[in-house]
Formats: C-alpha cells, sequence, structure tokens
C-alpha cells in the first residue's frame, strides 16, 4: 500500500479518535527491507522515523546506507551487550524492558556524552516488562540523567478480536497516564499498533505507528 494511503488512515483513526489536532507519528519498519527499499520509503514526508528489531541487521544496512533523512528507531528487543552498538547506529531506543538495560544504556551514554531518548515497552500481550514490574523500572529511569523517558512502546495482542486488542491499548495508555501523575513528565509517546491494528490502537490514544507490512508487503527473508 502507498504511504500515502496508510496516512490517510491514520489521519481518519485520527479523527474518529477526537484528536484532530494531534500529530501520529509514522514509524516505517524497516526490518528486512533493503536500503534501496528504505531509500524509497523515506522520499515520502509522512514518514517520520524507520524502525529496525535487531542490532546487527541494522548495523549493516547503516555502514552503507549513507546520509540518513529520517532517525532510526530501535524497535525490537535489545541485549545488554549490544548497548553501545545500538547507541552507535539509533536515534531512539523504544523498547527499554530492564533496569540492567537502562543501567547499560545511561552509563554507555554518559561515556559518550549523549542524552538518549527512550521508551520503556510494557508487555501488555507479548514482549517487554511486566505491568506490575513497570513502577519500578519507571522509578529506576527517572534517576539516570543521560536517559530522558519519552513515554511507553507495546506490541498488541495475537487476536482477531478486536475487543481484546483495544484493552491491550487502553492498558498502555491508563500506565502512561498514572505515570504522569507520579513523575510530573509529559510522556507523549504512545508508540502502539502496526500493520493490522494501528488504527484501533490510534483510537486508544497511540500518538505513534508502526507500519511494515503494510507499506511494504511480505517481509523480505534470507
Amino acid at each position: 500500500m502507498n504511504a500515502l494511503e496508510i496516512f490517510d488512515r491514520i489521519n481518519n483513526a485520527r479523527a474518529k479518535s477526537g484528536r484532530e489536532s494531534e500529530k501520529i507519528y509514522f514509524v516505517a519498519v524497516s526490518k528486512t527491507r533493503t536500503i534501496q527499499e528504505m531509500q524509497e520509503a523515506e522520499k515520502f514526508s509522512c514518514i517520520d522515523f524507520f524502525g529496525e528489531n535487531r542490532v546487527q541487521e541494522a548495523a549493516q544496512k547503516f555502514s552503507n546506507y549513507g546520509e540518513k533523512r529520517i532517525p532510526w528507531r530501535l524497535i525490537g528487543h535489545l541485549q545488554t551487550n549490544k548497548a553501545r552498538k545500538a547507541l552507535e547506529i539509533f536515534d531512539y531506543i523504544d523498547s527499554v524492558d530492564s533496569i540492567d538495560l537502562a543501567n547499560k544504556l545511561n552509563r554507555i551514554a554518559s561515556e559518550i556524552g549523549r542524552v538518549v531518548k527512550i521508551l520503556i515497552e510494557v508487555n501488555t500481550s507479548g514482549e517487554g516488562v511486566a505491568p506490575e514490574n513497570f513502577s519500578s523500572l519507571l522509578d529506576s529511569v527517572m534517576n539516570l540523567k543521560n536517559l530522558y523517558l519519552e513515554g511507553l512502546m507495546t506490541v498488541g495482542p495475537i487476536t482477531d478480536s478486536e475487543r481484546e486488542t483495544r484493552s491491550a491499548f487502553a492498558h498502555l495508555r491508563e500506565l502512561r497516564d498514572r505515570a504522569k501523575i507520579s513523575t510530573g513528565l509529559n510522556l507523549p509517546v504512545l508508540s502502539m499498533g502496526m500493520s493490522g491494528d494501528f488504527e484501533s490502537a490510534i483510537l486508544e490514544g497511540s500518538t505513534m505507528v508502526r507500519i511494515g507490512t503494510l507499506l511494504f508487503g511480505a517481509r523480505n527473508y534470507a
């Protein structure tokens, strides 16, 4: 599907949610995609970011990509032993899911003189920190000077039930809203919704959707 067609669907869902003046960010998920596919995609002004899942794959692309026109976000699980390489490549780390990872990122960021913008990934249906452990991770991140928390991320459940999907997204929004009160932070980013469920996510408050298959077609596999 053309990026502009997806953008129209994003805008229509935003209008239905009653947030017509609020921007919904469009992350093009470029996992398994070639550099050429990515460079074609970034010609569309409606695409705000690329999202990559694996540090090793992203590193191979990064070394041959040339000038980046839009920022790159790490949206997949990050092992602590790949944290330094991730910070060499990515503008944002969206999948912080443990205190150990947060501490490692903060230490490396301090060494290189950088403040890293992050999201905490919460497991409302799949990967991420368990909701019952979210507060502990949030408290730890708040004390790390080289991490800047912008919001939360989740992956929707694999289900045909729109009710279950929207419930998972609503859960993340509620966690974010409580975190705003407890921390005093704005936390503007709710990254939730992918190719099959992004409209439901927007209706539940998503401010950032991650679209891969719908944009590029079926994944490329080696």
